[in-house]
C-alpha cells in the first residue's frame, strides 16, 4: 500500500485514526535531520522560498530578528541589499533619554569545559536594552529606508511605558514613516519592568488584553506580538493577543539567564564595573526550547483559530537552513534571525537560503507552504502513546 500523502495526513482527525493506518503500511519516521518522503526521481524546478504573510510578500522567510543587527540605517540597508527577507528594526520607545546601555553588555558560553575560550559559541547572554538612539532618528532612518526600498518589507518594534496615549502616539508616529507592520515587545526579559514595558507585559494576561487592545485600535498595518518563553504557558498570552487583534506572533525572546561566574575574581559575567544583573539567553542552546515553544502556539493557532489569516514567526538559535526548516515544520510562516546574524556576518541568508533549498529538493517540496506545520500531525500527548505502539 502507498505511504500516506501530506494531504491524508492532515485529513486524520484522530492519533488513533493515524496510528491504524501506521500499523497497515510502512511509514518512514521523521527525524531531526528531516522527513522521508517518496519522491520523484524527475528533475524539479528549483524551490520557490518566497511567503505572504498577513498581506504582506517577503523574497524568503528569512527575517532579521529585533536587536543590533537592525540598530540603524546602515545595517538595515546591508541587510537589504544581502537578500534578507524582512527586517525588524530595534526596539524604539517614546524617550530614548530613559534608556542607558552599558557596555560590556554581552557573555557567551562555549562548548566544553566551564570557561573555555576556545570552543564553539552556543550560547549567549545580552543585557541590552532597547535603542538608546533618538526616535526622531530612528524614525528617518525607517523612512529612508522605505523610499530606497519600497517592495521590501521594513517593521518597527516598539515598546511604551503603560499608558494609553503613549502608546497611541509611538504607533503613529512609526506609522507615517511607511513601515509595512508593527512587532510589539512584549517579551524583553530584562526590558525596564519596573515601567510595565516588555516581558512584565507578556506575563501578564490582563494586562497584556488591555494594552493590545489599545495597539490594535490604533494600528492600521499588521501587528505581530513577541511573546516570552519565561512563562509557564506560552499559549495563554498568545491566545489573548490574538484574541485582542494581533494578525501575528513571534517566538521565542530571549532566556532569562546568568551566563555564568567569573571564579578567578568572583564576578558574574557579563560584568560592569563589578556588577551585574540576569540578561537575556540566545544561540544555538536555546534552539529545541523555541522549537518546543512555537509547536505549542502553533498547535493552538491551529485548532482555535485556524480560519483567521494569521501568523508565526519562528525565533531561536537558527543558523543553518535545517534549523530554519525545523521552524517551518513545526508551523511557522517566517523565521528569525538575530544572534546568528551577530556571530556570522549579514551574508549569512545565501546560507540558509540554499540550505533550505536542498532540504526542500531533497524531500520534494515545491513551496514553503507545502511543508509548514507538517510535523505538528505527529505530536501527540503521552497517554496517546497506546495507539502508536
Amino acid at each position: 500500500m502507498a505511504s500516506l500523502s501530506l494531504t491524508q495526513i492532515r485529513s486524520k482527525n484522530s492519533v488513533a485514526d493515524f496510528a491504524r493506518h501506521r500499523r497497515r503500511t510502512p511509514w518512514a519516521r521523521p527525524s531531526r535531520v528531516g522527513l522521508k518522503v517518496f519522491a520523484s526521481s524527475e528533475a524539479r524546478a528549483e524551490p520557490d522560498l518566497s511567503v505572504t504573510v498577513n498581506g504582506l510578500r517577503m523574497p524568503n522567510p528569512f527575517v532579521i530578528g529585533s536587536g543590533p543587527p537592525g540598530t540603524n540605517y546602515t545595517v538595515m540597508k546591508r541587510a537589504f541589499d544581502e537578500g534578507w527577507g524582512a527586517v525588524i528594526a530595534k526596539t524604539v520607545s517614546l524617550d530614548a533619554a530613559k534608556v542607558i546601555n552599558v557596555t560590556p553588555r554581552y557573555a557567551r558560553l562555549r562548548a566544553g569545559a566551564n570557561g573555555s575560550t576556545k570552543g564553539q559559541i552556543i550560547g549567549w547572554e545580552n543585557i541590552e536594552l532597547i535603542s538608546d538612539r533618538p526616535l526622531e532618528t530612528m524614525l528617518k532612518e525607517f523612512k529612508k529606508l522605505k523610499e530606497e526600498y519600497p517592495d521590501r518589507i521594513l517593521i518597527a518594534s516598539i515598546m511604551e511605558e503603560y499608558d494609553k496615549a503613549a502608546w497611541e502616539e509611538l504607533i503613529d508616529r512609526v506609522e507615517q514613516t511607511g513601515i509595512d507592520a508593527i512587532e510589539i515587545n512584549f517579551s524583553c526579559p530584562h526590558g525596564m519592568p519596573e515601567r510595565k514595558m516588555g516581558a512584565a507585559v507578556g506575563q501578564d494576561c490582563a494586562l497584556l488584553e488591555e494594552v493590545s487592545g489599545w495597539i490594535n485600535a490604533k494600528a492600521t498595518v499588521p501587528v505581530w506580538a513577541k511573546m516570552t518563553p519565561n512563562i509557564t504557558d506560552i499559549t495563554q498570552p498568545a491566545r489573548v493577543a490574538l484574541t485582542s487583534g494581533c494578525e501575528g506572533i513571534s517566538a521565542i525572546n530571549t532566556i532569562m539567564s546568568v551566563m555564568g561566574i567569573n571564579l578567578d575574581n568572583l564576578r558574574p559575567e557579563p560584568c560592569v564595573e563589578g556588577y551585574s544583573t540576569p540578561g537575556g539567553y540566545s544561540s544555538k542552546a536555546v534552539h529545541p526550547i523555541a522549537l518546543a515553544k512555537v509547536m505549542s502556539i502553533a498547535k493552538m493557532m491551529k485548532s482555535e483559530f485556524g480560519d483567521k489569516d494569521l501568523s508565526l514567526s519562528g525565533i531561536g538559535g537558527v543558523e543553518t537552513g535545517g534549523d530554519a526548516a525545523e521552524f517551518i515544520l513545526l508551523g511557522a510562516n517566517t523565521v528569525q534571525v538575530c544572534t546568528g546574524v551577530m556571530m556570522h556576518g549579514y551574508g549569512l541568508v545565501k546560507k540558509l537560503s540554499d540550505e533550505l533549498k536542498d532540504f526542500m529538493k531533497a524531500h520534494n517540496f515545491s513551496s514553503i507552504e507545502d511543508f509548514r506545520g507538517y510535523l505538528l500531525y505527529l505530536r501527540i500527548n503521552f497517554h496517546e502513546w497506546q495507539y502508536i505502539l
